[in-house]
């Protein structure tokens, strides 16, 4: 094999590795993540396929291969880039998305039937890699059209949920669009420049690496969340049995007291607005802060 055809198998074998790393010690499993993982397996696998290839079917076959994983991951990436966001969306948009998928799938995949897509296909071999060498048909732009509506789609929701406040923070939005921009930047240099290996196969499994980096990341905060909530209701509990029960004593009294003045400014301030009677919206909005960071110092 040649040194590109070795680097396919690797990152096909790596992106499985991930996989199964992603199946033993992430808990909560995302659905959509276990499709990218397999897309991204299966552009690699094609891709490996092609490089190999001796014959114009096998090569085609192979083509059509790294078009299965590649038409279809983005749809992957824009549901895990969503739930990450926070954004809410209707529970069936993944079915009109995964139907246009596969009819950009049947374009792509007619090279050997139609001149639709490719109107002419030549195997050739450069460096002992075999590669296609293709003229492209009218039909040939609406995968481009195809893979760019995704990547503004994935900018546009990453965007939105930032200045909604949907993302819990700063890095988690800078990591989502990392995982978005590799993959254009990646994809342009590969449309204006003539280079023998596909670099999306390397760029794809950044792009699991950032997207887990978040998926951990939104786990973690849902889990600290989670514990203030436990906090929260469990001190809540105690004072609305200390007031059913009237222990107030003096000296209850004056460590309340001695509570308020160890708050922080912003704390004090969002002290006094809950005993005006506001409520937490119009505490967040008057504050210009988070949900979560209203929590936490709610629980402070």
């Amino acid at each position: 094999m040649s040194g590109i055809s070795i680097i396919y198998i690797t990152a096909a074998i790596c992106s499985l590795i991930l996989l199964i790393i992603y199946s033993i010690c992430i808990k909560k499993k995302n659905t959509w993540f276990w499709v990218l993982f397999s897309c991204i397996c299966v552009v690699n696998v094609g891709y490996f396929a092609l490089s190999i290839s001796k014959t114009l079917g096998s090569a085609l076959m192979a083509n059509r291969v790294a078009y299965l994983g590649s038409v279809f991951l983005p749809v992957a990436m824009l549901m895990i880039v969503l739930n990450a966001s926070g954004l809410k969306y209707h529970k069936l948009l993944w079915v009109p998305l995964v139907c246009l998928g596969v009819a950009v799938f049947f374009v792509a995949a007619s090279p050997g039937y139609l001149d639709i897509y490719y109107k002419d296909v030549e195997l050739v071999t450069k460096n002992n890699v075999s590669v296609l060498d293709k003229e492209y048909g009218s039909w040939h732009m609406l995968y481009l059209f195809y893979l760019i509506g995704y990547f503004i789609a994935m900018i546009a929701a990453v965007i939105h949920a930032t200045v909604k406040k949907k993302i819990a923070s700063t890095a988690q939005a800078v990591m989502l669009l990392s995982a978005v921009f590799v993959n254009i930047c990646v994809w342009l240099i590969e449309q204006f420049v003539k280079i023998e290996l596909e670099f999306l196969s390397i760029s794809y499994i950044m792009t699991e690496l950032f997207l887990i980096g978040v998926y951990i990341m939104i786990q973690e905060n849902e889990k600290h969340i989670a514990l203030a909530k436990e906090q929260f209701t469990t001190q809540n509990n105690m004072l609305e049995s200390s007031i059913n029960n009237a222990e107030f004593s003096e000296q209850t009294i004056e460590l309340f007291r001695q509570g308020i003045t160890a708050l922080t400014q912003t704390e004090k301030l969002i002290y006094d607005l809950y005993v005006e009677g506001k409520s937490t919206k119009e505490v967040l909005d008057e504050m210009n802060i988070k949900e979560n960071t209203l929590k936490y110092h709610n629980k402070n």
